[in-house]
């Protein structure tokens, strides 16, 4: 069991270095067509189709939001919607093929973003150090929801 000095230190360092990429990735105007939120849900698409309501759980966000960003992609011709074979009453979202064409790109606009910021002074090593980070964030993310 970790000391509660570390936990301390271990929050502290998350807290206030996580809430300041957010801070300067918000302040950054983004260019694109994509949110951060359709970015997600077409690479959750990519892997398998899903319901809406399927998405928001994955995503943390109430259906009338996903619904919202839904929406958007299929304005944008990105997502369509195909009866479920199994269960005539639910609806998947599939992606189209433009949709699969974008989210096969890779980087959303934040991605850009954040890979233009890691260009530029950070070694191989530390490159590694965040990747190896990056799940660890995700596994604390998901005991905070």
């Amino acid at each position: 069991m970790p000391s509660e000095e570390l936990l301390d230190r271990a929050a502290k360092a998350v807290l206030d270095n996580v809430g300041l990429l957010a801070r300067r990735l918000r302040q950054r105007p983004v260019t694109g067509q994509l949110s951060q939120s359709g970015t997600a849900v077409l690479r959750r698409l990519a892997r398998t189709p899903a319901t809406v309501a399927d998405l928001a759980r994955a995503e943390g966000v109430r259906p009338q939001s996903m619904g919202a960003v839904v929406a958007s992609l299929e304005g944008g011709g990105l997502v369509k919607r195909q009866r479920d074979r199994d269960d005539g009453r639910r609806v998947r979202l599939t992606l189209t093929k433009a949709g699969r064409e974008v989210a096969e790109r890779g980087r959303s606009p934040r991605g850009e973003q954040l890979a233009k910021g890691l260009a530029s002074g950070f070694s191989d090593e530390e490159l590694e150090q965040l990747v190896a980070a990056a799940p660890l964030l995700a596994r604390l993310a998901s005991r905070l929801s």
